[in-house]
């Protein structure tokens, strides 16, 4: 495989990893970086030996592939601008502002024949393997996201920040329309939802119950599937879980094994090999689309359950 000259729009608390990782890759090459903060571009330009460029124009004419780490209401203008000069775009999650601006997105890198994929970066923990390995018919899923305040993306409530990690994966996991939706959702150190709680049933007769919140004192990061024959929990942040399997009248436990990496270099490097061989990305555009559409209903509910309040 050829080495991809990439670069990154936008280098603050995520967008300097990606700049991390994309030097390190054995098939990228770290060509170009941009950000509005031209000395916090030239820094990290030359801590990986690239180029720090003053406009998006001249970034786009270094790069054939690039991740976009900025704020969400400009995805659809640095990403439009990017596909429309043919280049490959991986956009950190979520998509986009609207479910609008996201099929402009989808159909834009459909017409250029581009790689749009985006940072679901939870679908690269090497536990999703053994989560997808050993799963038949989930029956009930619950999925917990905490972590303390992170002093970032306060544009957005704490559903469309960190809550659609899980809807996304839901989703792909069950496969099956949804058929309604609560959900809850309180401020606390932001005009918008810093916890919240999302129940959805499935048409498959599936339940999820989703819970995120960006003001707990601890960190975590877990999911429980149960299904008919077996029980499944695993800790994202760990990279390691637990079967439950019933046995006769007995329940047995066996230790769910993951080959440990950090996700974020999986997902690049998978970006990477789709752009150089024109692959179809396991997150894409239409998957992030599906999962923004369910957190903005869920947002909308919270908040029209505040008013009513």
């Amino acid at each position: 495989m050829s080495r991809v000259k990439t670069g990154v729009v936008g280098v603050g608390a995520i967008g300097k990893n990606h700049a991390r990782i994309y030097a390190e890759l054995e098939h990228a090459e770290l060509a170009a970086i941009y950000d509005t903060d031209q000395a916090r571009a030239q820094e990290l330009a030359e801590t990986y030996g690239t180029k720090a460029v003053a406009t998006l124009e001249e970034f786009v004419s270094l790069v054939d592939a690039a991740s976009v780490a900025t704020p969400t209401n400009t995805h659809l203008a640095v990403g439009s601008l990017l596909l429309e000069a043919g280049k490959h775009v991986l956009i950190e999650k979520p998509i986009a502002n609207t479910p609008e601006d996201a099929k402009q997105l989808v159909e834009l890198a459909k017409a250029k024949n581009c790689v749009l994929q985006v940072g679901h970066i939870e679908r690269f923990n090497p536990v999703m393997a053994q989560l997808e390995e050993h799963m038949t018919r989930p029956k009930f899923i619950e999925a917990h996201r905490l972590s303390p305040f992170p002093n970032r993306s306060i544009d957005i409530g704490v559903v469309l920040d960190v809550m659609i990690h899980d809807l996304e994966i839901i989703l792909h996991l069950v496969d099956s329309p949804i058929q309604s939706i609560d959900a809850v959702g309180v401020p606390v150190l932001t005009r918008r939802e810093d916890i919240a709680n999302a129940r959805i049933r499935f048409e498959n007769g599936c339940v999820a119950n989703v819970t995120a919140s960006r003001i707990s004192p601890e960190k975590m990061r877990k999911i429980r599937v149960f299904q008919e024959d077996s029980y499944l929990s695993l800790d994202y942040q760990e990279q390691a879980g637990w079967i439950y399997r019933k046995d006769g009248m007995q329940i047995v436990r066996e230790e769910v094994r993951a080959e440990k990496d950090e996700p974020l270099k999986l997902e690049l490097a998978a970006f990477v090999k789709c752009a150089a061989e024109g692959l179809q990305p396991k997150v894409g555009g239409q998957e992030a689309a599906a999962a923004l559409n369910v957190a903005i209903e869920v947002t909308r509910l919270i908040e029209q359950n505040n008013q009513l309040a």
